[in-house]
């Protein structure tokens, strides 16, 4: 039995508010069960696989509505593979790279392999952001556009002045959440177990022809790059509606009803005003509740995907994610490496703004009773 039991009628419908892997939708698992015997333990480099691979492309390139020319290419590994991968073909001498958070640094650390030359790491601390500057000698600029550590939300757009060099975005927790402009950027890349509420194992990149420029030229040079973190092999088999390794078929087969819930909905555009709505709650909860204030203070860097709420000393954040653990509302833990006194709470499209306003509710009747 739960230490205090909430209310059935305060309890959102789901609880499931982590911020990856997260909420999958019923439809989903529903399309996982119909589709997936005919998909699962069937060969990858057959047409009904393939067909799967190039309804997710096409699926992708209508809600970023991609230019002529951008591609979608797709590669086993995850966003941690992508980093690697990135630093073995696509960075071509030095990046700048900005740091406001613990997968910003983690692409830091990757793009300082030493045949690079050392990279111009902006690091800000915790909860704000830094910006990128045009730098002689640099050839990629690098950020999340959202920092799923923090709950940092950065804007995209080329850096003004370096007109050479590449715009590459790690958006990961911010894919299918936040409003993008293609022509603001040159890779565009995430794991779907974010806003597309499917599973790791694999990454997705929305490419500019410039990017694939930069691919083919760098793998058809002397630099060795291994065949897993090849970009142009990524490429290659994108082109052909599959990857270089067997791809995980539940997660695509996830993916697949996921964008065709988008799709159907309104596109990015409905998706991001409903990330903003779920946000805004809590935020305004936060602002209005005298033991809680919004982590980022700078409303302008605030995420609408990913909200970092402090507790005051008078709060155990710790206890109150406990609670509500116990009544089914899990993963509202801080990220573990922050070490603050706070709940971290994902605002992906997935989740119903209804089930935000349930959750606050049921923060406050927790804080009433252990305050």
């Amino acid at each position: 039995m739960p230490s205090l039991v909430i209310p059935r009628d305060l309890l959102p419908a789901d609880g499931r508010f982590g911020c990856g892997p997260s909420k999958v939708r019923p439809e989903q698992v529903a399309h996982l069960a119909e589709f997936g015997p005919s998909i699962l333990g069937t060969s990858h480099r057959q047409a009904p696989v393939k067909d799967l691979v190039g309804r997710v492309r096409s699926g992708f390139a209508s809600l970023f509505d991609l230019p002529d020319g951008y591609e979608v290419v797709l590669g086993n590994g995850g966003s941690t593979a992508f980093w690697d991968a990135a630093a073995s073909g696509l960075i071509d001498r030095r990046a700048q790279l900005l740091s406001f958070g613990e997968f910003g640094a983690k692409f830091a650390a990757a793009a300082g392999a030493p045949w690079l030359e050392a990279p111009d790491v902006r690091k800000a601390d915790p909860g704000s952001r830094s910006s990128a500057e045009p730098t002689e000698g640099v050839d990629v600029y690098a950020w999340p556009q959202n920092e799923t550590s923090t709950g940092v939300m950065a804007p995209v757009s080329r850096v003004a002045g370096d007109d050479g060099a590449l715009t590459v975005i790690d958006a990961t927790s911010a894919a299918g959440g936040i409003l993008v402009d293609p022509a603001e950027f040159d890779v565009y890349y995430f794991a779907p177990q974010k806003n597309f509420a499917s599973d790791g194992g694999i990454w997705f990149a929305l490419m500019s022809p410039a990017a694939i420029e930069r691919i083919e030229r760098l793998a058809a040079g002397d630099r060795y790059i291994p065949e897993f973190l090849s970009l142009k092999n990524a490429v290659d088999n994108s082109r052909l509606n599959q990857t270089l390794n067997t791809p995980a078929l539940s997660t695509l087969l996830l993916l697949e009803n996921q964008l065709d819930w988008m799709n159907g909905s309104g596109g990015l555009a409905w998706a991001d005003a409903r990330t903003r709505e779920s946000s805004s709650v809590l935020y305004d909860w936060a602002e209005q509740t005298a033991a809680a204030t919004p982590f980022v203070a700078d409303p302008a860097h605030r995420s609408q995907v990913v909200v970092t709420i402090d507790f005051d000393e008078s709060t155990d954040a710790a206890r109150v994610a406990s609670v509500l653990r116990e009544n089914g509302v899990v993963d509202t833990e801080p990220y573990r490496k922050l070490g603050r006194n706070q709940l971290r709470v994902a605002t992906f499209t997935a989740i119903e703004p209804d089930d935000v306003r349930a959750l606050t509710a049921s923060i406050d009747y927790v804080l009433e009773r252990i305050g």
